[in-house]
């Protein structure tokens, strides 16, 4: 074989070898990344099996078995005997059970003193209507953080008519407890009287919610609350007959929707549709935001909010609200705010002498609606006596449309040519001859420097003189509500 022959025969067989190799090169890293994969799977799965594994432990471990063994802090009222949610059947006894065990249920340390905390307990109606004979009155005090919710509870037809439907009142005595109880919340719920008493009663008690409640049929009270601090009303409504407005039997309406016979309690965002009164207040710190009343026009005999404080210190704040044909009466009125509020259908606020008091009153920035009647939009009632303690009191900023605008300030112009003027301000000045200050302006005309001076203020009547006859425009501003003071 010649040189070349040989030479062509070893590139041949050195090709060979080179394809071998890569094959089995390909082949060998095909097989270890086959490998690494299956490596890859495996450790995910043991991740996996290790993570189940240490759930599992931890699902078997001492505080977790104890927190599945656990009594259940909400009581269903359908899984309790004689529960009937069609409402035709009595469900007292049912009810007052379910209560009885949310009562006397696990607790978790104290609210206020002597007050054991239920952790959040709820009776649950679970939307069905419940018929009860008597009240739902907790049989121990000293209780709080407990729900009740979702359904409706209404009174049967030998329902006690002095009675209320829910009444947070200890059955006995609660020993020497400051409040009977704390934080309970009733929502989600129509409570219907059947004209018998009343829907809802709270009695020396702290901090109690009532949310998105529908209270009607009462012949009492809706809600009343008596003593305590802090109830907080909202998103409700109440009405002691169903109706929209312009009712045929609406001088027939009586009761009252929500009675606050205690302190610091709130009103919000609540709509009145029937009733004689529609919030009557007794207690001192009270305030009501958003609240609608038209639950009985004033000409027959109705009352939107009646304030009426033994103390004598009101010290409530009525804003944002809307009095729809029916006003607001306030007896001697101390420390009271009434603002940003709509007064529609010739409604008006009358303050009511008492003691003749009126001190730290604001009303200002209120729109009145009315019918071209001659209806002022601010009244006195001083039948038992005329308004003599006035101090700090200010009716201003009110706009009125078909209604007579009051205030006690009074705002004038008058031009005339002569050496005196005469300006009338009691058809605007709420009070009778009274004015505390008096502001004025002289501007005569052409280029006379007169000497002038105010000479009288009685029966609110301003009269200002000039020492030679001018023509002149005068600028008064005239205020009853207070004075100077050099304190």
């Amino acid at each position: 074989m010649d040189a070349a022959a040989r030479a062509m025969m070893l590139f041949l067989i050195a090709g060979m070898a080179s394809f071998i190799i890569i094959h089995v090169y390909d082949d060998t890293c095909l097989t270890m990344n086959r490998y690494l994969l299956v490596q890859h799977q495996l450790s995910e799965t043991k991740a996996l099996d290790a993570l189940f594994y240490q759930r599992n432990s931890m699902s078997d471990s001492p505080s977790t078995l104890m927190q599945a063994n656990s009594p259940s802090r909400v009581y269903h009222l359908r899984s309790y005997g004689g529960a009937d949610p069609t409402g035709k059947a009595d469900s007292t006894k049912a009810l007052v059970e379910a209560i009885c065990d949310a009562l006397e249920g696990p607790t978790n340390g104290y609210l206020m003193e002597g007050i054991l905390n239920l952790g959040g307990a709820q009776i649950n109606l679970d939307g069905g209507i419940y018929m009860i004979s008597r009240p739902i009155q907790f049989s121990v005090a000293g209780r709080g953080n407990l729900v009740i919710q979702g359904g409706t509870i209404k009174s049967s037809d030998n329902f006690p008519n002095d009675s209320y439907l829910i009444d947070l009142s200890p059955s006995k005595s609660n020993g020497s407890l400051e409040y009977n109880y704390e934080f309970v919340t009733l929502r989600d719920l129509v409570l219907d009287s059947n004209f018998r008493g009343g829907g809802i009663r709270v009695v020396n008690s702290l901090r109690i919610s009532i949310d998105n409640c529908y209270i009607t049929h009462f012949t009492t009270n809706g809600i009343i609350v008596q003593g305590g601090h802090e109830t907080y009303i909202r998103n409700s409504f109440l009405g002691q007959h169903i109706t929209a407005g312009r009712d045929t039997g609406e001088r027939n309406f009586s009761g009252t929707a929500i009675n606050l016979m205690g302190n610091d309690n709130a009103v919000s965002d609540v709509v009145i549709f029937s009733a004689k009164i529609g919030i009557m207040i007794s207690g001192e710190a009270n305030t009501l935001y958003g609240v609608h009343c038209y639950n009985k026009a004033t000409g027959y005999g109705g009352t939107g909010i009646y304030l009426r404080v033994p103390s004598g210190l009101t010290q409530t704040r009525i804003v944002n609200s809307y009095l729809d044909y029916t006003g607001i009466v306030v007896e001697d009125p101390i420390q009271l705010h009434i603002s940003s509020s709509f007064f529609l259908g010739d409604a008006y606020i009358l303050l009511k002498s008492v003691k003749g008091v009126a001190n730290g009153v604001n009303i200002v920035d209120n729109m009145f609606s009315g019918s071209n009647k001659g209806i002022d939009n601010i009244q006195l009632d001083q039948e038992n006596g005329a308004f003599t303690k006035i101090d700090q009191v200010v009716i201003d900023r009110n706009n009125v449309k078909g209604m007579n605008v009051k205030a006690t300030v009074a705002r004038r112009s008058k031009h005339g040519n002569g050496s005196s003027w005469l300006v009338d301000l009691n058809s605007v000045l709420l009070f009778p001859n009274l004015i505390k200050q008096l502001h004025y302006t002289f501007i005569p005309n052409g280029n006379y420097f007169p000497k002038h001076a105010l000479r009288n203020v009685s029966n609110n009547q301003v009269l200002i003189e000039s020492n030679v006859p001018v023509e002149a425009t005068i600028y008064i501003t005239a205020d009853q509500g207070s004075s100077f003071s050099n304190s």
